[in-house]
């Protein structure tokens, strides 16, 4: 009996100490995707504070990058979700003078990429569509 207790009680601790290890490793990796947004923002001219809300951040990530707003409910749409943050990411690569390869940065090593853009001395060249001359927009 007295064994029994005491493994349920390990058991408990163990559960609870994974928890708080969850929620600690969670806010640690949400900051740094947010201090990494500071320096987007801060280059794009947007206020920093929307880095730090969880959805907002995503739409004006999205503003910056150039794309329509209505494209947070794709984000929502498995498989297409993919296909729009790639464009995504290339809209915002453009944004700030990179190419393709920097797409290719940012979709697969997002935070680090994420703070280049940030940090380093290419400035924000806006958001405007660019299509190549000759190609029809709609």
């Amino acid at each position: 009996m007295i064994t029994t207790l005491a493994t349920e009680v390990a058991n408990t601790t163990a559960a609870a100490g994974a928890g708080a290890g969850s929620l600690v490793g969670g806010l640690i990796g949400y900051l740094l995707v947010a201090f990494a947004l500071v320096g987007v923002f801060k280059k794009a001219d947007e206020p920093v504070w929307q880095a730090f809300v969880p959805i907002w951040n995503t739409i004006v990530l999205i503003k910056v990058a150039g794309k329509p707003m209505w494209w947070i409910v794709l984000l929502l749409i498995p498989i297409v979700n993919i296909v729009i943050l790639v464009l995504i990411y290339h809209g915002l690569s453009t944004s700030f003078g990179h190419g393709a390869g920097f797409t290719a940065g940012l979709f697969f090593l997002s935070i680090i990429f994420l703070y280049i853009l940030g940090y380093d001395s290419n400035p924000y060249r806006g958001a405007q569509d660019r299509a190549p001359a000759g190609y029809a927009t709609a």
